[in-house]
């Protein structure tokens, strides 16, 4: 298997908008999610107000435990960047046919595939622990004093992180492998989740039970949105075994889907 990763990485590495994507969203990540309370701090003295009995800078987002979740569901927004790269690799290999040219030299259709998913899961752990870097250093400079066991609660949301990321990417590899065209896919992948919204609508009247199930839905659900409780309301401090289990299963369908088109495709 670390054959096939090394195969697919190779024919990345040589891609010079795989650099610039990757480096675009680990910047862009690293940026975003490290300066928040900086920004907040200019904000205040730029003269922003957020009402006379809120200090908006000592509310305490970078605080452990409390940096773990906030950090790994603003993280969550970013993933579409990285998966364009992921549509532009597997568009690539059906324009340029070295689909077709990797199994006229030997590897099998799954193999190939299995090359793409191994690139995947390699991205969303590599994509993990910068996270967990980021909000490891902030903990440690914002956070008033420093429990060992604040440090070590909930730290599953890193691995609800990890299946966020590595679901969408599969999705992202889903539609490539459907579309074949990497403009027109990317336009879906941005859209799907506006599409999925339109459809939970139109059926929250009905049959509100479904939405959870929705696979946009239940992948958003694995780092549920922790801000609302610095304005004293009820939220979801945990990772929902349930969420893990529905979005590793829609997870499994993408990757699944994708072998079978491939399969059954002319290359």
């Amino acid at each position: 298997m670390l054959h096939l990763l090394q195969i697919d990485l190779k024919k990345l590495t040589s891609y010079r908008t795989f650099w610039v994507v990757c480096g675009l969203y680990f910047f862009t990540l690293g940026t975003t999610t490290a300066s928040g309370m900086e920004f907040l701090k200019w904000l205040v003295s730029m003269g922003a107000s957020f009402g006379a009995e809120i200090n908006i800078t000592r509310i305490p987002f970078y605080h452990f435990p409390d940096v773990w979740q906030n950090i790994t569901f603003v993280s969550g927004f970013f993933k579409a960047i990285l998966s364009f790269m992921v549509v532009i690799s597997i568009t690539n290999e059906f324009s340029y046919r070295t689909v077709r040219q990797n199994v006229i030299d030997g590897l099998s259709r799954s193999q190939f595939l299995i090359s793409k998913v191994l690139t995947n899961v390699l991205l969303s752990a590599m994509s993990t622990i910068m996270v967990f870097v980021i909000a490891l250093i902030t903990g440690m400079i914002y956070s008033p004093s420093i429990i060992m066991g604040d440090v070590l609660t909930d730290l599953e949301f890193f691995l609800a992180y990890f299946l966020e990321v590595f679901a969408f990417l599969s999705f992202a590899l889903l539609l490539g492998i459907l579309i074949q065209r990497s403009g027109l896919t990317i336009v879906i992948l941005v859209l799907s989740r506006l599409i999925e919204a339109i459809i939970m609508a139109n059926i929250d009247d009905y049959v509100p039970w479904m939405i959870p199930y929705l696979p946009m839905e239940s992948i958003s659900n694995l780092v549920p949105m922790p801000f609302p409780r610095y304005v004293f309301q009820e939220i979801q401090d945990y990772v929902s075994i349930s969420s893990v289990l529905i979005a590793g299963a829609w997870t499994f369908v993408f990757n699944y889907l994708a072998y079978l088109k491939l399969k059954k495709s002319d290359i």
